[in-house]
């Protein structure tokens, strides 16, 4: 093992005053090597503070661009880089935190065909992702090659962090949630919102367990699961046993993983590829349409059968004055239940809002109510804006 170098001992003179620390914990972060899964709101403070530590390899994987609306809390980015593969802007920043550590970029993201192979390199992973299946994924890996999983994740005001690791002794994240919800169940941040600085609480608390881990200090949260509230800034910890009936937990690394499994987790396209395109619909006659539609398929059946179509806008008041299609009728999904009597039941109601989640429960919620002739516009307006009308500004 090489000593530090006098520049490394000047760079880290702060680490190294620390007993529980010192130039031992200090090599041991040169010689170690993490994987940040998601270069977001989660990402930036843990590969800033992973880097800044003196982490020797990083790595980071995401297979995002950066857009405008990631600059209120997605720190590795700025306004230049708005466009660019978000692995590359993360590289660039985090080069310029601390030269002397060895950057990997994975623009490609984790998927299911790649995890096992990608995580065996590693000797910590940070789960800094923000949709289940790649929640579920990156457990999944985790599991397999038997490496610790640093576990964040924010929702709104609140926060959780936990580390998963099986092979220590610890629960896994199936033990504590064996499966995922389903779709369009739990909004995410394009829908309910998060509030910036508390990614950064997540981030960094992601980047001290992942610090204790390597260099061995303190006590790891393995088994236990931290939740903090920003509105409060209360803390609360509670003890996670391992599930002895989990079956995750009791795989082995032989076994590979199903993509099928993780939904668009392990889609580098997005979830709208997934909907065939069939010119041949007969919707706005089709008295069982199906649940979904594209947002081309909208398009072309408010363009060409305009009288038959009504689109309605789920969003709120203050998303609809960031951008909105004209021909949509704006009833935010709350006002759904009071304004049933209002649609019009003689035409096919299209569904929409940003991404595609409020507007799928409130389909489901009309045809549940009777109204059969109802469809979801998956990826909502943002898919809107990719596929039909660029002009539309982006959130």
């Amino acid at each position: 093992m090489a000593l530090l170098s006098p520049d490394e001992l000047s760079r880290y003179s702060r680490h190294l005053l620390l007993p529980e620390v010192g130039q031992e914990g200090q090599q041991r972060l040169r010689e170690a090597k993490v994987l940040v899964v998601g270069a977001g709101g989660l990402g930036s403070p843990v590969s800033l503070y992973l880097a800044a530590a003196g982490v020797g390899t990083l790595g980071i994987a995401d297979f995002d661009r950066v857009a405008p609306h990631n600059l209120q809390r997605q720190l590795l980015h700025d306004d230049t880089q708005i466009g660019q593969a978000k692995v590359s802007s993360a590289l660039a920043r985090l080069h310029h935190v601390n030269p002397y550590i060895q950057l990997r970029g994975h623009p490609e993201g984790i998927t299911a065909a790649n995890a096992l192979e990608i995580f065996i390199d590693y000797d910590v992973i940070v789960d800094a992702t923000d949709s289940f299946g790649a929640r579920y994924l990156n457990n999944d890996a985790a599991v397999r090659t038997r490496r610790p999983l640093v576990h964040g994740s924010v929702f709104m005001f609140e926060g959780s962090v936990s580390v998963f690791a099986p092979h220590l002794g610890g629960p896994c994240y199936r033990c504590l949630f064996p499966r995922p919800p389903a779709p369009g169940a739990v909004p995410g941040c394009g829908e309910a919102g998060v509030l910036g600085a508390t990614c950064g609480v997540i981030g960094s608390l992601q980047a001290l367990e992942t610090l204790k881990l390597i260099i061995g200090f303190g006590d790891p949260l393995l088994g236990q699961y931290l939740t903090f509230d920003a509105r409060t800034a209360r803390t609360r910890c509670v003890r996670l046993p391992r599930d002895p009936a989990c079956p995750e937990c009791r795989r082995v690394s032989s076994e590979p993983l199903d993509a099928a499994e993780y939904g668009q987790a392990c889609a580098v396209t997005p979830p709208r590829a997934q909907i065939p395109l069939t010119s041949a619909m007969s919707l706005p006659t089709d008295p069982s349409p199906p649940l979904e539609i594209p947002v081309q398929e909208a398009a072309r059946l408010l363009r060409e059968h305009a009288s038959q179509v009504c689109l309605i806008d789920v969003r709120e008041p203050h998303e609809a004055a960031i951008c909105r299609i004209p021909e949509a009728r704006l009833i935010p999904m709350q006002q759904i239940p009071a304004q049933l009597d209002t649609l019009p039941t003689h035409q096919l109601l299209l569904i929409h809002c940003h991404h595609g989640g409020r507007s799928l429960r409130v389909t489901e919620y009309l045809r549940a109510r009777g109204l059969p002739r109802v469809c979801n516009v998956a990826g909502g307006i943002h898919d809107w804006a990719e596929c039909i009308d660029p002009s539309l500004a982006r959130y």
